[in-house]
């Protein structure tokens, strides 16, 4: 038995990860393992391992590593305990290859250790871009520690190429994004209102907007713009999810809280949980803040997405995406935008760029078949002669 251990530290991320999951635990020749890890573990994020374990998963250990700040010094400090916990994690559960998705620093942590440990890694999407945020680092850190690749994009196969990978252990499996909402089954929406305690207006938008780490305007002044341009909306039910753990996240939490309070409109979430996310966006005109969802998944719904500024600089994007920079007659005038009759009728056509479906099946077929063998000396790929 081939023994895999899946790690996971988002609700976001867990979406992406829980049908790879599935075909992991349902394979007959491979046994799969699970870590749970930051946002998961804290109540302010909605404890969100407990939707892991309501969806038939045994999680195999939990890493703590989320301190009561969210300063800079105290996500470094983080990325230190989740080092030490998934040593330990590891050396226990002693797997045959690690599974990990994306760029956030507990993920850094977990292969920092698989790496230390000889444990060999697949990372999935990597060769993205995310100028705006310290996850691009991240993430390209992440791929030269691991030896395997999943990617979503042609774009995206070839600048891990580029960073030096064996295009033989790059593999275009397309996005996860695409497959879980193709597997979710979906609320109607009068089964929706209920479960959210709130009726849809004629017009209604889904915000979700995460700190910034490496934008000097700071993402208190972004969020007080984008706040202020929802102003000019009245009319339209605005529902918010909260942000990321990430440096910053606090002040966002309460600029929400401050908002829904004095808004009829508005509404806010810890979190909505995948088949809830899904279900809201078959009911929503559009999508506003800078969530990588609102170019990963949002566009196979046919609606907008308002991407503020540069958080996702770099990634590709639909046509049904509008950009916008962090000021508030800016955002208002692409709101605006968003409900024309003109962008309405673009949005008939859109394609998502990150594929149809299928990932999952892919990624589960390659982690089977797969030879380890020496899987952990690598050579540096010199694009020059490819």
């Amino acid at each position: 038995m081939r023994k895999i251990c899946v790690i996971t530290g988002t609700r976001a991320e867990y979406g992406l990860l829980r049908w790879v999951m599935e075909g992991l635990r349902n394979s007959a020749d491979m046994e799969l393992q699970v870590v749970v890890t930051g946002m998961h573990l804290s109540p302010e994020f909605g404890l969100t391992y407990r939707e892991i374990e309501a969806d038939g998963f045994r999680i195999d250990r939990k890493v703590e590593v989320l301190l009561s700040s969210d300063e800079p010094s105290a996500v470094a400090k983080s990325i230190g305990l989740g080092v030490i916990g998934f040593s330990d994690a590891l050396s226990q559960l002693a797997p045959d290859l690690i599974v990990v998705l994306g760029d956030r620093f507990e993920i850094f942590a977990a292969t920092t250790a698989a790496m230390v440990l000889q444990i060999p890694i697949a990372h999935l999407h990597g060769g993205e871009s995310t100028e705006g945020m310290i996850d691009e680092a991240i993430r390209h850190a992440i791929t030269k520690m691991a030896q395997l690749h999943f990617v979503a994009a042609p774009e995206y196969r070839d600048r891990v190429v580029q960073l030096g990978e064996d295009p033989l252990r790059v593999f275009l499996v397309g996005g996860l994004g695409v497959d879980s909402l193709k597997r979710t089954t979906l609320l109607s929406r009068a089964e929706l209102e209920q479960s959210l305690g709130l009726t849809f207006r004629e017009r209604n938008l889904l915000v979700t907007f995460h700190p910034v780490t490496l934008d000097k305007a700071g993402a208190v002044t972004q969020m007080k713009e984008l706040t202020a341009a929802l102003d000019y909306f009245p009319e339209s039910l605005l529902i918010f999810t909260m942000p990321n753990a990430d440096a910053g996240s606090r002040a966002l939490f309460e600029l929400v809280d401050g908002f829904v309070a004095t808004h009829a409109n508005a509404y806010a979430f810890t979190s909505l949980g995948q088949a809830r996310y899904f279900s809201c966006l078959t009911n929503m005109d559009g999508v506003i803040g800078n969530s990588s969802s609102g170019l990963t998944e949002v566009p196979s719904f046919r609606i907008g997405t308002v991407d503020i500024g540069d958080r996702q600089q770099g990634r590709l994007k639909a046509d049904s995406v509008i950009a916008s920079v962090p000021e508030r007659a800016a955002i208002v005038e692409a709101i605006r935008h968003l409900y024309s009759t003109e962008f309405q009728q673009v949005l008939t056509s859109v394609e998502n760029p990150y594929g149809d479906g299928g990932a999952a099946d892919r990624i589960v077929d390659v982690l089977r078949d797969v030879d380890l063998r020496d899987i952990l000396k690598k050579k540096f790929f010199d694009v020059s002669v490819w």
